[in-house]
């Protein structure tokens, strides 16, 4: 005879348990407020997409209903997208949306994630957010100057607009990754001990 499915089952795999587990770094009264403000940037710019979506499909119509290409229509594309990923960054690192080895990293117990995480900050990217960072001002700085303007016929101009988004994206992305430093310093070195053991002492999820 067959068990009928208990309609709790599914609701346990999204329970506050299983969240708690996967999201087991403290919160700093610092992390909690850029991971705020990541969030609301990250949920604001998702519109982004919509109006990317709205000015694909009015380019669309506007090209084979009625033979009209315009070249600023295409542009304001690309710069939709541009400032759409760059300013989700922050967002998606801090919502941990971010690819990783999942069939590695699932399988570390808490404490080796928090430390691959700490030398990964530190030596992969902070050093790159860095770079960018330091070669990316500059570059916008000199396309204000100049007043760079579209290369095409009838492009956007203001040029520097779209730069920008490449040092701010990263700003904000930066802010995101000291956030999580702070949670993964505070986890290895200022947790209680018997906290952390505890934490480390559970199943992995694919395990269940």
């Amino acid at each position: 005879m067959t068990q009928p499915t208990s309609p709790a089952a599914p609701a346990a795999e999204n329970s506050p348990a299983r969240t708690a587990r996967k999201d087991y770094l403290p919160h700093t009264l610092l992390s909690s407020r850029i991971d705020h403000l990541a969030d609301w940037i990250g949920r604001t710019c998702s519109y982004i997409w919509l109006l990317l979506l709205g000015v694909i499909v009015a380019n669309v119509v506007m090209r084979y209903a009625f033979s009209q290409g315009r070249i600023e229509m295409e542009e304001l594309q690309w710069h939709l997208y541009s400032i759409g990923f760059l300013l989700g960054l922050g967002y998606a690192y801090q919502a941990d949306a971010h690819i990783r080895v999942d069939v590695l990293h699932e399988q570390f117990s808490h404490r080796t994630k928090a430390w691959i995480e700490l030398y990964g900050i530190f030596l992969l990217l902070l050093p790159f957010i860095a770079l960018v960072l330091i070669y990316s001002i500059p570059f916008v700085q000199s396309s204000y100057l100049v007043g760079e303007v579209s290369a095409s016929p009838g492009g956007l101009p203001l040029r520097w607009l779209i730069k920008a988004a490449l040092p701010l994206g990263f700003f904000l992305l930066l802010l995101t990754v000291l956030a999580r430093l702070f949670r993964v310093w505070d986890f290895l070195f200022f947790a209680r001990d018997d906290s952390t053991h505890a934490i480390d002492e559970e199943a992995p999820l694919g395990s269940e």
